[in-house]
């Protein structure tokens, strides 16, 4: 076993030979920053002060060779060869919530469009589950296999989860909740996960960028915000390939219509000129560089496939958002 201590916060925690770095701080109720919890986000490195870390692994973009040979290492796939001390962000909003292993049922399944499948899973009548708006939860299932999806509803919405599925041709776990999982189905799940969440203590203006079924932790923190009458302005972009893949696009204008501090804009990518779509065409991203020419006052929640969130993030930080204020969690695929 080797001992892991931050150097800019004091916190020490142990490592058994089984675990990454992330894992255990996890355990210890140490809450470092993490997303993907696969090496393909980054949203987990830090530096490795002095000892040595073995990679499982990652993703190029997610560290590169300039930065490992500089120390950085990425926690959620980092193992510690020996004691380490190691600099890295804590959160400390979350301190106290642990993650949990709940059975959960499922108790209802609609389909949007070709792909999309909301879940809502009853959770056991003695347990309540406490999370904060954004985090995710992540199924066991067999052979170790792990899936994760982010948490749509709102902490308030007492009972039960729900999830946004996109079907993945071929995927081990969503081709079974499309096809062969019926309802009353009991499964495991790990939660809550993740440091995507809304910082409620900022009062600075909201900017939101949702791609595809980025849209789940996105929908549970402006429902979070609605419940608590938080009146921060919020600008919600949503990227879609078509105009049938924007689901739950009347609860968005819903939204608009009873609360004058959001504002929603669906930008369309991949749609033609015949399909009677009035609104924005591009990248998500892009929409937001064209409408906010300095996003110095900015904060951002970006959260869909790995390479919008990355471009997202590179010229967001160009236009004049503070590096800190930019909160994103990427969505990574399992093998299949």
């Amino acid at each position: 076993m080797n001992r892991v201590l931050i150097e800019n916060s004091g916190h020490t925690f142990d490592v058994r030979p089984s675990q990454t770095v992330l894992e255990a701080a996890i355990e210890a109720g140490i809450n470092l920053p993490y997303g993907c919890r696969n090496g393909a986000c980054g949203a987990c490195k830090g530096k490795v002060l002095t000892g040595k870390v073995m990679h499982d692994d990652y993703q190029g973009n997610a560290l590169t060779d300039a930065e490992l040979a500089a120390g950085m290492a990425l926690f959620c796939c980092a193992r510690p060869l020996e004691d380490l001390v190691i600099e890295c962000r804590q959160i400390d909003m979350v301190q106290g919530i642990k993650p949990r292993i709940l059975p959960v049922r499922i108790q209802h399944k609609q389909q949007f469009g070709d792909d999309v499948m909301v879940l809502h899973l009853q959770l056991p009548a003695t347990e309540q589950l406490t999370f904060m708006a954004g985090q995710y939860i992540e199924f066991l299932l067999k052979d170790c296999r792990r899936r994760a999806f982010s948490i749509a509803n709102a902490p308030h919405e007492k009972g039960f989860i729900e999830l946004h599925i996109r079907k993945i041709a071929g995927g081990y776990f969503t081709e079974q909740v499309f096809n062969d999982m019926p309802l009353k189905t009991i499964l495991r799940m790990e939660a809550p996960l993740g440091s995507f969440f809304l910082r409620e203590q900022n009062q600075k203006p909201i900017i939101m960028v949702a791609g595809g079924t980025g849209f789940a932790p996105v929908k549970g923190m402006i429902e979070h915000m609605i419940f608590n009458q938080i009146q921060r302005p919020v600008y919600l972009y949503r990227g879609a390939r078509r105009t049938g893949d924007l689901y739950m696009d009347d609860l968005c204008q819903r939204w608009t219509q009873f609360m004058p501090n959001i504002q929603y804009i669906p930008v369309i990518s991949d749609g033609h000129d015949d399909d009677g779509w009035q609104g924005r065409r591009g990248l998500v991203h892009q929409a937001v560089l064209e409408d906010h020419a300095d996003l110095s006052g900015f904060e951002v929640y970006a959260c869909g496939a790995p390479g919008m969130v990355d471009i997202a993030k590179e010229t967001f930080v160009k236009q004049g958002l503070p590096e800190e204020e930019f909160y994103s969690d990427a969505f990574t695929f399992a093998p299949k």
